[in-house]
């Protein structure tokens, strides 16, 4: 019962003592960050081009996330990306009820989520 009430109150993503040490090393590890700003780079300009090229406007992005307008109610569309295995983030919270927020993945990961995306749209 107590952790139940803790969940409902505590951030999505929880960092602990291990994850923050673990970040610190990271940070200071310059091929591995190099590598990883790289692949969220590649990832961010091939969301950015599918999501061109199916008509959906996006929002700018200097992180690893990208908000995509879906120019229609997106919490569907997220139910439906869920059922196929895809986990993004509805941001209607923020007055944005039609786009989405999505993390910025390995290629496959951006990949399959695309191949969703373009399955479920198409359904709609």
């Amino acid at each position: 019962e107590i952790a139940d009430i803790l969940n409902r109150v505590r951030q999505p993503f929880n960092n602990n003592s291990l994850a923050l040490a673990a970040a610190a090393v990271a940070i200071k590890d310059s091929d591995y960050l190099a590598e990883t700003i790289a692949l969220n780079n590649a990832g961010m300009q091939f969301l950015t081009a599918e999501f061109s090229s199916l008509g959906l406007p996006w929002i700018e992005s200097v992180g690893n996330f990208v908000a995509v307008d879906l120019q229609r109610e997106a919490s569907s569309i997220n139910t439906a990306l869920l059922h196929k295995g895809v986990i993004v983030r509805p941001v209607a919270n923020y007055e944005m009820p039609n786009h989405l927020r999505i993390s910025i993945g390995t290629a496959a990961e951006n990949e399959f989520f695309i191949n969703a995306l373009k399955a479920v749209l198409a359904n709609v």
